[in-house]
């Protein structure tokens, strides 16, 4: 029989990986989100934010690849 989805990561390792992504996440996202309400000139990074959620997702991705990699 095949391993099942849940069976196919290393745990530890997918839990560093959420880990990982949601600081990441938090990081980036927070100040951003906060500079485009708070400031003036703050509405010019809306442009960079698809830059931003896509690098998000990029990382998290490589995050899950790296999850997904059997334990040595």
């Amino acid at each position: 029989m095949g391993t099942s989805w849940g069976e196919s990561f290393n745990k530890p390792r997918l839990y560093l990986a959420l880990l990982v992504w949601f600081a990441a996440a938090l990081a980036v996202m927070l100040p951003l989100v906060w500079l485009i309400n708070n400031r003036d000139w703050g509405i010019a990074l809306m442009l960079i934010m698809p830059v931003a959620v896509y690098a998000l997702m990029r990382l998290g991705r490589r995050l899950e690849h790296w999850a997904r990699l059997p334990a040595r």
